[in-house]
């Protein structure tokens, strides 16, 4: 056997790093495997690990399946695993041997594999991936087209649309379950979102575009047809698929149909931290797995916690502890001791702003860096009073959740013209590159695109177009850079520096900050360097968009510190010295809107699980006692009181450490609400008056 790359883990993690055997044929085999790490247990250096030994074992690295939800955690993963192995060999040329070609997130390898099917599927191997913004668009083009948008009721935007044809098709459930679960206002206008979502599928079709859900769709109907599921099974000795708990049930399904045994399948994730389903995942995925199969597949759990001390965790595990339906688990430090987690009540808004500032202030001085420090919110608005004191205190900040760096407009003019080079039947992003150039409106525009698509799409067929008069100087520059670019043997190398150099002055003229701005296209040229084809940046590009400053509020990063603001979402995977949790209450955790279903609950209380455990030394869960009421500034002082999340049960409440920051009111001990204080020598005193 060849040598163990699993010996610097812990039992836990080398148990499943190890799982299988060799087979009769002397193969290394393994039945299906679910991987319950806990967070902070090493759940990226365990399945690196196993990646390793796969490989260590004889398995091909050209064989092994790895699917993430981001490109770069593929990358890390395959990195990680390289390592191990050449360590293992004793060597540093035993790295490119162990280069997973099949590594990538779910979207990514659907997309590889749809252009190697695409003619069993009805597709064109060049068909193009669109981005959100761009299937917005489309729908919202098809919306007008019929109508929808003129009704005298209000009918959803194009954004709810494309939401809810998302959830609809990544849940596999009825349209008319959809709505009513999540969108119970558009139920009316279920016959109309039908139409608009045929008719929306069929403008793709033509125009041989796909979007995020369409790449699964698709997948999903290849390894639905037996003799096609059985070609790309055989691509794959193992399936290793990370973050499990975050997978839908259309995901779930390729894998069965991947893997109707489990042979070589394993799965890695927490059920605790399955917090997206708006985003049409669901926990019964990774709850279900070992039922799936017969016999049942094999679970190993992760409970050595590596990120926070115990005290912290005592408090995670005695929420989660209290969910209905979970894979039990009970972390442990491997740290040791520490502070308990602080319950810290306040008055107001401001009250928590003032306390968060003073004790971010306290731990700077102290040595912990702003930037290991965050403060972590349900929603985005939460951190309104904060952010106003952390300007007035001159605390630079990053706030996550921004505008993505694909989204700014000068970027998806650059990509727009590629991708109509790329694919001259889409037509989104050819209406965006005409309309480029000055007066060539929606009108004409479309006038253009008609004589195209009726000259058979060949690009050349443009120069013969007569645009209007104030488009004629720029139209040559324009025939001849698509002309270039469309050219069945151009080479993919300089492609993005002529499209920049092109759309200089096109940039100056429609944008301000025109040198800012160009220092992202500059950004696009380096991107664009590492990858072989045009096809390749121009899908992964819409798949798994890369992050730019322009994901940061203000300029925090012209500082030499900043503290991070983060909503609990975008904090999940993320780790920090110190955490400060804000609202604390029922109406955030759980949401106002999370208390319909008890499925609904349970989220929340995974939501408020991850934001816990993010915290490596020090935890603040921050209760106002009142928030005031700005709607309605005629009532004056208005404000309704806060109740404590009711989460917060007598076993968890154990495990804090009570703090006022205010002279504040006994609260009732069932609800958390404020008890009304009685000003019994006032009243005695009127008595005389």
């Amino acid at each position: 056997m060849a040598a163990d790359p699993a010996l610097a883990l812990n039992p836990e993690q080398s148990a499943a790093a190890r799982y299988g055997q060799r087979d009769a044929g002397g193969r290394f085999a393994a039945g299906p495997l679910l991987i319950i790490a806990g967070a902070g247990t090493g759940k990226t250096n365990t399945l690196a690990h196993r990646v390793a030994h796969l490989v260590a074992e004889g398995v091909d690295p050209q064989r092994i399946l790895l699917l993430t939800f981001t490109r770069r955690a593929a990358e890390e993963m395959t990195r990680r695993a390289e390592r191990i192995v050449a360590a293992v060999r004793g060597t540093d040329g035993g790295t490119r041997a162990t280069r997973l070609s099949w590594a990538g997130t779910f979207h990514s390898i659907g997309n590889r594999l749809l252009r190697v099917h695409a003619r069993e599927l009805g597709l064109d191997p060049s068909f193009t991936v669109l981005d959100r913004g761009d299937s917005a668009d489309l729908l919202d083009v098809v919306r007008h087209e019929l109508a929808l948008s003129a009704r005298e009721r209000r009918f959803p935007r194009k954004d709810t649309c494309l939401a809810i044809y998302s959830h609809r098709v990544n849940t596999l459930q009825p349209l008319a379950a959809t709505l009513a679960e999540h969108w119970p206002w558009c139920r009316d206008f279920e016959a109309d979102l039908t139409r608009l979502f045929r008719a929306y599928v069929e403008r793709k079709q033509a125009q041989q575009v796909l979007d995020y859900d369409d790449l699964l769709l698709y997948w999903h109907a290849l390894v639905g047809e037996p003799a096609l599921a059985a070609r790309v099974a055989s691509l794959f000795d193992h399936v290793l698929v990370d973050e499990y708990q975050d997978t839908n049930r259309l995901q779930a399904e390729i894998l069965t149909r991947l893997r109707p045994d489990g042979a070589g399948l394993a799965v890695v994730g927490d059920d605790a931290q399955s917090i997206y389903s708006f985003r049409a995942a669901t926990v019964d995925n990774i709850l279900e797995f070992p039922r799936q199969f017969v016999p049942p597949a094999a679970v190993v759990t992760l409970t050595e916690n590596y990120r926070s001390t115990q005290p912290i965790l005592d408090a995670a595990n005695a929420l989660i502890g209290e969910a209905a339906r979970q894979h039990r688990k009970d972390l442990r430090a491997r740290r040791g001791g520490g502070a308990r987690p602080r319950l810290v009540t306040v008055a107001d808004d401001r009250g928590q702003a003032d306390y968060v500032v003073a004790e971010v202030l306290r731990a700077r001085e102290a040595g912990v860096a702003l930037r290991r420090q965050a403060v972590l919110f349900r929603s985005s608005h939460h951190s309104d009073f904060l952010e106003i004191e952390l300007s007035r205190r001159n605390i630079p900040y990053v706030k996550y959740g921004g505008l993505k760096f694909l989204e700014a407009a000068h970027v998806k003019d650059l990509l727009a013209v590629l991708r109509f080079a790329d694919n001259p039947r889409n037509r989104i992003a050819g209406f965006r590159v005409l309309q480029l150039l000055p007066g060539m409106g929606p009108a004409h525009s479309d006038r253009c695109l008609t004589a195209l698509a009726a000259g058979g799409g060949a690009l050349a067929s443009l120069a013969a177009f007569e645009p209007p008069a104030a488009a004629r100087a720029d139209w040559p520059s324009l025939t001849a850079l698509l002309g270039a670019l469309g050219a069945p043997a151009a080479p993919w190398a300089g492609q993005v520096e002529r499209v920049r150099d092109w759309y200089r002055p096109h940039l100056e003229r429609h944008y301000d900050a025109a040198p800012v701005r160009a220092g992202d296209l500059e950004q696009l040229v380096r991107i664009a360097g590492g990858y072989p084809n045009r096809e390749r940046f121009l899908s992964e590009l819409a798949l798994d968009p890369p992050q730019a400053s322009g994901d940061l509020s203000g300029p925090p990063l012209l500082d030499e510190d900043y503290l991070v603001l983060s909503t609990v979402h975008s904090a999940k995977g993320q780790e920090w010295q110190s955490v400060y949790l804000l609202n604390v209450n029922d109406g955030s955790f759980p949401s106002e809107f999370a208390a319909g279903t008890p499925a609904l609950l349970e989220e929340e209380r995974r939501l408020l699980y991850v934001a816990m455990t993010r915290a490596r030394d020090a935890l603040h869960l921050v209760t106002p006692l009142k928030y005031y009421v700005t709607q309605q500034p005629r009532l004056g002082d208005a404000h309704v009181y806060g109740a404590r999340s009711r989460f917060l049960t007598e076993r968890v409440l154990a495990t804090l450490e009570p703090v006022a920051a205010v002279d504040a009111p006994a609260l009732d001990p069932a609800t958390g609400v404020p008890l009304p204080r009685v000003d019994v020598g006032a009243r005695l005193r009127a008595l005389w008056d």
